[in-house]
């Protein structure tokens, strides 16, 4: 059975845990190294067990733990050659164990196969990942400006989409600590989705088995988990349950293949 956590998800750092019955898996390692084991141990999986991080990007909001958490506890990075390349030189990482797998071409895992695909962001490589186990798929579809038609073929069909809604627009307009430059970058095509961005692309997939959709990398500043849970309800309808992670604390165990309700009421 799969199963995924959003062991912490927004502007400050980003980590989520995808578990089978023979491994358990990181998609990106945002968090600081204490938060990430405290988060780790919270939902009972020890560091060390963990069969490796699967890196999208170089940022510091999605690899900032791997100088310390991937050393320390002697788990391997999973990545690209322009992720790997960009952060080999960093401080800490001459000790970690990388490996490279190519954007597009399927890996195995223990007993999941993963799928890589490239999204449009201001990074070196960034890739987004479907993680599938006996038929079941968790999709993961962050930092990026534009869903490309690439990106929505590949995560047709997951049962779990964990879906960046960075931004309602009308609050980031309307912000006043960001320079327009800024603003410019977040709304470009190799920027971040908004509300209504995110909502459109679940609206496409979600007659493809989608279950659930699960929103990610909130701004603190420029959105808000009601808005950004509205604006995808808004075009899916109660046939995909949606729900909006938290930057301060792991969502329940969301079992990527069934259907039925698993968060209380007050979180939908």
């Amino acid at each position: 059975m799969l199963s995924v956590t959003v062991l912490g998800s927004g502007s400050a750092g980003n980590a989520v845990l995808v578990r089978s019955p023979r491994t358990a898996v990181l998609l990106d390692a945002g968090l600081s190294a204490r938060q990430l084991v405290l988060r780790l141990r919270a939902c009972g999986v020890e560091p060390e067990t963990v069969g490796g991080v699967l890196l999208t990007h170089e940022h510091s909001d999605h690899a900032q733990a791997l100088p310390v958490f991937c050393r320390k506890h002697g788990v391997p990075v999973y990545a690209n050659g322009g992720t790997a390349g960009a952060l080999r030189g960093a401080p800490g990482l001459a000790g970690v164990n990388w490996k490279l797998f190519q954007t597009g071409a399927p890996f195995g895992l223990e007993d999941l196969e993963i799928q890589s695909f490239s999204v449009p962001h201001d990074a070196s490589d960034p890739v987004g990942f479907v993680v599938r186990h006996n038929g079941s798929a968790v999709g993961y579809l962050t930092d990026l400006g534009f869903a490309t038609k690439l990106v929505r073929e590949r995560i047709r069909g997951v049962q779990t989409l964990l879906i960046e809604t960075n931004h309602d627009e009308k609050l980031l307009q309307e912000d006043v600590r960001r320079p327009w430059s800024i603003k410019q970058r977040i709304l470009s095509r190799h920027g971040h989705l908004s509300n209504t961005a995110a909502a459109e692309v679940v609206a496409d997939v979600g007659g493809e088995g989608l279950v659930r959709a699960i929103l990610c990398h909130l701004s603190r500043d420029c959105n808000r988990p009601d808005l950004a849970v509205a604006a995808v309800s808004a075009r899916t309808g109660p046939r995909v349950e949606v729900f909006a992670a938290s930057q301060a604390e792991p969502t329940p165990v969301c079992d990527v293949a069934v259907r039925q309700e698993i968060f209380p009421a007050a979180m939908r």
